[in-house]
């Protein structure tokens, strides 16, 4: 059921003036918009996924990973340990994976109609932000909840240490976790309310910062020097030298040695320091108050005044329908066109009304910026750039995620753009698929072409092969990920994942061929990559037909 009524009847109450009342209007539209989300497929996703990763935060003793390798050692598995590791690793999965959660909220309220509402009451902008700040510190927070309690079950489980500590297990939450919460939410809700962030850029800006952030280990908003610190004392008094610590998934050769950690000993200056931290993210969300319009559509429109002797626009409405009348009907029917009703000429007109359909709205500066990609990959010599890289593989790279927002579409406008029910009804929905997937393909080969005619020229036949299957392989995830989520986000997501890890010289995701070894690609073969990129396809159309079968 949804949340939408409570909204409305929160934003009818919003004309309260005191200050009391205000606070218990906004009180309820952040308690609506988090019960609305929390009925969400995504968040029940994301929330499982922070469970496991509780489970293998916490790995059992002859385990031979980690995720929180400190200095070689890793902590008996008490309250502070578990607490600890699971909000280290939980924070840096709930920075990534609970912003595509909560940045929908002010788009909702659009959609829905609750902001036309809240528009017409006297709630401020700051007020209206604080409220949905509010609603995403929420459902973040309660991911987090889960992930406490998670750990403390593995503690148990484990058997190292049966003595429950909640002060030391619930404080790396409080000191580490919730700024970061607070930072993510904050971040939500700038992207919504910054227009050139609203759509796929903002997702790709925050999955880049994030990765930044993992990457560098925190830096000031995660605080994990400290923590590392604190071990590190707690270790020197046992006679125990670490080296350099690190948090992420790790493989290891034997079971690492332990030591005895009885938990963090904040000063009260780093407690000041978070308090401060958290106090900032909060007034980084509401901001937004400054320019946000508030789906206000007289805010940023100013009305335009017709100059003397011109009639007023409704006036001219008013005046429309009777010259209509007036004027004689006249209608011109044309003919179809010679050899249109051959099915081969209406597919034809099919994948190019998808193609026109997949790249409306782009702006020319995009297409001169594939072009010049295109033009490098084919002018460029395949010079050696680096070992198990040349420049062709780089710029192949660079061509194939510069179309990431558009290819985003497959699968997905349809569903955003709220054409789900009327496209639903077209009778060759297996056409409009097949045409729907080639218009990616197209732009995908096009945008490669540059890298693939230099290595035709250098009859390189298992690049090629190669750059085939990676052609098939990416119109065929956005298609399958969009049809199956009905998002563009989750292909944005999972694709800048895949091809981070492909530039990394990651050769087991190297759907691309660019990961070399002795000049020839080290990833999976053409034939494995073109394969699942056939079955993504089958799938695909599996859940089209049961989509359309249950209308």
């Amino acid at each position: 059921m949804s949340a939408a009524p409570a909204l409305r009847t929160a934003g009818a109450r919003a004309g309260d003036t005191a200050p009391g009342a205000r606070a218990r209007v906004l009180a309820a539209l952040a308690v609506a918009d988090f019960r609305e989300r929390s009925r969400q497929p995504a968040y029940l996703v994301t929330l499982a996924v922070a469970v496991v990763l509780g489970y293998l935060a916490l790995p059992p003793a002859s385990s031979h990973y980690v995720i929180m390798n400190a200095g070689g050692y890793r902590g008996v598995c008490n309250s502070a340990w578990a607490g600890m590791v699971t909000a280290l690793a939980g924070t840096l999965w709930l920075m990534g994976g609970g912003f595509y959660v909560v940045r929908s909220a002010i788009v909702r309220d659009q959609r829905t109609g609750v902001g036309q509402v809240l528009a017409a009451t006297p709630l401020r902008n700051a007020g209206y932000l604080a409220g949905k700040f509010a609603s995403n510190l929420m459902v973040l927070a309660s991911m987090a909840g889960v992930l406490a309690v998670t750990a403390l079950v593995i503690q148990l489980a484990r058997d190292e240490s049966t003595a429950i500590g909640l002060g030391a297990l619930l404080l790396p939450y409080v000191l580490f976790t919730l700024p970061v919460l607070a930072l993510t939410a904050a971040a939500a809700i700038l992207v919504e309310t910054v227009p050139v962030l609203r759509g796929g850029v903002g997702n790709i800006a925050w999955l880049v910062a994030w990765l930044i952030f993992a990457i560098s280990g925190g830096g000031v908003p995660l605080g994990f020097g400290t923590a590392s610190s604190s071990m590190r004392q707690a270790m020197a008094a046992q006679h125990l030298h670490p080296a350099e610590f690190s948090v992420g998934f790790t493989q290891i050769a034997r079971p690492l040695h332990t030591f005895t950690w009885h938990g963090l000993a904040p000063s009260a200056g780093f407690v000041t320091a978070r308090l401060v931290l958290f106090a900032a993210f909060c007034c980084l969300a509401v901001a937004p108050a400054a320019w946000f319009g508030r789906f206000d559509p007289a805010r940023g429109h100013p009305r335009r005044v017709p100059p003397s002797g011109e009639p007023s626009a409704p006036a001219a409405e008013a005046a429309r329908p009777a010259a209509d009348a007036a004027a004689p009907m006249r209608r011109t029917y044309r003919p179809l066109p010679p050899g249109s009703h051959r099915p081969s000429a209406a597919f034809g007109r099919l994948l190019a009304g998808a193609a026109r359909i997949l790249v409306q709205g782009t702006p020319g500066w995009w297409w001169l910026v594939a072009a010049a990609l295109g033009v490098a990959g084919l002018a460029v010599p395949a010079t050696l750039v680096k070992p198990g890289s040349d420049s062709t593989a780089l710029l192949l790279s660079a061509a194939w995620i510069w179309p990431v927002l558009i290819l985003s579409r497959l699968g997905a406008q349809r569903r955003e753009n709220g054409l789900d029910t009327l496209l639903g009804c077209y009778p060759g929905a297996y056409r409009q698929l097949a045409a729907e997937w080639l218009s990616g393909l197209t732009l995908t080969a096009a945008a490669g072409l540059g890298p693939m005619i230099e290595m035709a020229i250098a009859a390189d036949g298992s690049r090629v092969a190669a750059w085939i299957a990676g052609a098939l392989f990416i119109p065929s995830l956005a298609l399958l990920l969009g049809t199956a989520s009905h998002t563009q986000r989750l292909f944005q997501v999972t694709y800048v994942l895949l091809w981070y890890a492909t530039v990394n010289h990651l050769g087991g995701a190297d759907y691309m061929g660019t990961v070399l070894v002795h000049g020839h690609p080290a990833g999976p073969s053409p034939l494995l990559t073109a394969g699942v990129a056939v079955a993504m396809l089958a799938a695909t159309f599996a859940i089209r037909a049961a989509q359309h079968a249950a209308r």
